[in-house]
């Protein structure tokens, strides 16, 4: 190799499975392996990994692996699934709940809470973004639809790739010198959002009734999540630039 090349780094990525399908509700294919509980993660995440340039690793809901694998990873991306079970931030159950899994809830706070205190790029996406908010001590919203004023349906029944509603981004914000700023179509698949804020984070999106769309560290390396399904959209320019800077950032030499 010569003087004046350089060799690019292809940061490892871990992804989160937050998702377990107990066996009564797999159904497998004729000569496969019998029915057992199953990890599920949409390949999209991964997809969206890869096409920005890092290599993704699924990320098991184990209890007990995170020291480990943060030893080993780059960045660490938060994907979506069910409820967060709100024994995480001391509030009594709300009776529109959904399931929640508490253990696949304490496995990815472990890895959350460790890549944040390590200083590893984190991205969170739809749940995601409600467990970064949750392990720096905030609050959520239990059921979006029982909120007065919420006017938008934020758990929609089309495809990933249709627009639902709009969002408008926070000056001043690194999610706008990412997108550009100002207002931005997206999707929308959750039944809880962000209630209060945790320590350190600021607001960098809204919806129109008000609901935060996402969130960040400004004193963070890389510590943002967004309440939208991004991954569904990462060929489109906002989405592309959010992917990029999250892999550019793990790709960086730790402090």
């Amino acid at each position: 190799m010569g003087a004046t090349e350089t060799t690019r780094v292809t940061p490892l990525i871990g992804v989160t499975t937050s998702e377990v399908r107990p066996a009564t509700a797999t159904r497998p294919e004729e000569h496969a392996d019998p029915r057992r509980p199953e990890m599920a993660l949409g390949m999209t995440y991964m997809r969206a990994v890869q096409r920005t340039g890092g290599a993704p690793v699924v990320i098991p809901p184990l209890p007990g692996g995170a020291e480990a694998l943060l030893e080993r990873v780059d960045g660490v991306l938060l994907s979506g699934g069910p409820d967060l079970d709100p024994i995480a931030y001391r509030h009594e159950a709300h009776p529109e709940l959904g399931p929640t899994w508490r253990e696949l809830d304490e496995v990815e706070f472990e890895l959350a809470r460790g890549a944040d205190q390590r200083g590893i790029p984190v991205l969170g996406i739809c749940r995601g973004v409600q467990a970064l908010n949750t392990v720096r001590g905030g609050t959520l919203h239990q059921d979006l639809p029982s909120l007065n004023g919420s006017r938008i349906d934020h758990r929609q029944t089309d495809g990933g790739d249709v627009l639902t509603h709009e969002i408008a981004i926070e000056p001043g914000t690194q999610l706008e010198r990412l997108t550009g700023g100002g207002r931005l179509e997206v999707n929308s698949f959750h039944h809880q959002g962000i209630d209060r804020l945790g320590d350190g984070l600021v607001v960098s999106a809204r919806s129109e009734d008000g609901v935060i769309e996402a969130i960040e560290d400004p004193a963070s390396r890389f510590f943002l999540g967004v309440q939208w399904h991004a991954e569904f959209l990462a060929e489109r320019a906002a989405e592309h630039a959010i992917f990029r800077a999250f892999l550019e950032a793990a790709a960086e030499p730790r402090a």
